[in-house]
């Protein structure tokens, strides 16, 4: 490459660059005067919020247009091509969050009064922890500072568990507030979960770029219960862990555990020369809320899954899998039928959340 097309080309992704910087300082600005407008009953700031979302729009069309148009006149390799194709996502993430401002600011001119107590404490904190992630993912994008990206990645662990426990709190207090206002503060703390997730998306494209690293595949948590854990749910259990090993976390539980794994899982496991399961039983009364908040799916395969847990948690989802026979498994030939059932009902479900990729 002759030295005026080189230079020409640092020049055109400077622009890029430059852009891009500007419309993170942007979203930022708009999250932060919604939250300020919520907190104060500002209706005239929240509407200048929502006003101020028309530039954020255009400017995500701009670096679009300037993004293609470098990859057309470039024909950019490598590193190059990483950045260009990490900034069009970032520019998109970044529009996403000036669209959560707007939601969070309309919310805000619609509240009758600002958000008091409990509820008012939580969301200050919460906002706290949301711009500071924010500002630190478009802090590392911008320098392309690999270490800043991954610690900011681990900033965002704990958000969804911290929501779930803040929706708790607000139900709580429900009769303190009008259901209208109620409604509209849930959904400004999901729009600030929402930044969050866009600014850990933005740290893990400046991983990409930096260092050509891709987002590792969904790793799922699927708990298993049934009445006694003894048999049923160890043997889903094992047939995940076998035929799925890279694609979840697997563990199971039961209502009233026996003392001991059933004999004829031994003998059919032993049969089939798979690995065996543990030999301990587990009771769903003992799992921790975090626990069962970690789950991804709850699988019942006896019974409703009211049976088990009163009330599921807010990103878990659950399942009822009708396999046992109402007769129950009494010989070599029932525990392989219903192996080969659970073996079907566990692919389909590892294909539904992984695609052919699950593993």
């Amino acid at each position: 490459m002759t030295p005026h097309l080189e230079k020409r080309l640092e020049n055109d992704l400077n622009e890029i660059r430059s852009r891009i910087a500007d419309q993170g300082r942007l979203a930022e600005e708009a999250v932060t005067k919604a939250v300020n407008a919520l907190q104060t009953g500002n209706r005239q700031l929240a509407y200048d919020t929502v006003m101020n979302d028309h530039p954020i729009n255009r400017n995500m069309r701009y670096i679009d247009r300037l993004c293609h148009k470098f990859i057309a006149l470039h024909l950019p390799s490598a590193g190059h091509l990483r950045l260009l194709s990490s900034a069009i996502r970032v520019n998109i993430e970044l529009e996403r969050v000036g669209d959560y401002a707007v939601t969070i600011a309309r919310e805000a001119a619609q509240l009758s009064a600002p958000p008091s107590g409990t509820i008012a404490r939580e969301l200050e904190r919460l906002a706290g922890e949301t711009m500071l992630i924010l500002k630190q993912a478009i802090k590392s994008f911008n320098e392309l500072n690999l270490e800043t990206a991954r610690s900011t990645v681990l900033l965002t662990g704990q958000m969804e568990h911290n929501l779930d426990m803040i929706y708790e709190e607000m139900m709580s207090e429900s009769q303190h507030q009008q259901m209208k206002d109620l409604l509209a503060v849930f959904v400004v703390f999901t729009q600030l979960k929402r930044v969050a997730d866009q600014a850990k998306n933005l740290c893990e494209e400046t991983i990409f770029a930096v260092s050509g690293d891709q987002k590792p595949p969904k790793v799922y948590d699927v708990l298993f219960v049934d009445e006694q854990n003894n048999l049923y749910s160890k043997l889903a259990e094992a047939v995940a862990r076998i035929n799925f090993p890279g694609s979840g976390r697997y563990r199971s539980a039961g209502k009233t555990p026996a003392a001991q794994v059933d004999e004829k899982l031994w003998s059919f496991l032993q049969s089939r020369g798979l690995d065996a399961v543990e030999t301990g039983t587990t009771a769903v009364a003992n799992l921790t809320p975090h626990e069962v908040a970690e789950q991804t799916i709850i699988i019942s395969l006896q019974g409703p899954i009211d049976n088990y847990f009163p009330s599921i948690p807010f990103h878990t989802s659950a399942l009822q899998w009708d396999v046992v026979p109402a007769e129950g498994v009494n010989s070599p030939e029932d525990t392989d039928a219903l192996y080969r059932d659970l073996a079907l009902r566990v692919r389909q479900l590892m294909e539904l959340l992984r695609g052919e990729e699950a593993s």
